[in-house]
């Protein structure tokens, strides 16, 4: 490999290792905190495209237990991380959307995510 190569290579690896770091943080934070408000799951869909997303909803169950503000807005950031953690730059282009489930009662996380794409065939023809 040639030293660009490696460069990008260690800062990419590296990328990955603080992305890990703190959504593991994160988990460790917020995971008391559901269990202590009888949460036993998060759902979590999000969307991106042009260059931005976001977070469209996220539901708990037992329904009806009310998130706090400020708990419910780092749910949201940390079902963003880990799905870009995933998939990193999926809000590009045409972009990805899916859905992230955390089993709070087991500590599992699941993500279903589509990618979206263009698609193009192209064909040239002459002296038909």
């Amino acid at each position: 490999m040639t030293d660009p190569q490696m460069n990008f290579a260690e800062t990419m690896a590296r990328w990955q290792a603080e992305r890990e770091a703190a959504n593991k943080a994160a988990r460790g934070e917020l995971l008391p905190q559901l269990r202590g408000l009888g949460i036993t799951e998060v759902t979590a869909e999000y969307e991106g495209y042009g260059d931005s997303g976001n977070i469209e909803d996220v539901t708990v169950q037992p329904a009806g237990i009310e998130l706090p503000d400020d708990l419910s807005t780092k749910l949201g950031d940390f079902a963003w991380a880990v799905a870009y953690h995933q998939h990193p730059g999926f809000e590009n282009n045409e972009g990805g959307y899916g859905t992230l489930t955390w089993d709070v009662t087991a500590d599992s996380i699941s993500l279903d995510h589509a990618d979206r794409y263009v698609e193009t065939c192209h064909s040239h023809d002459e002296g038909l």
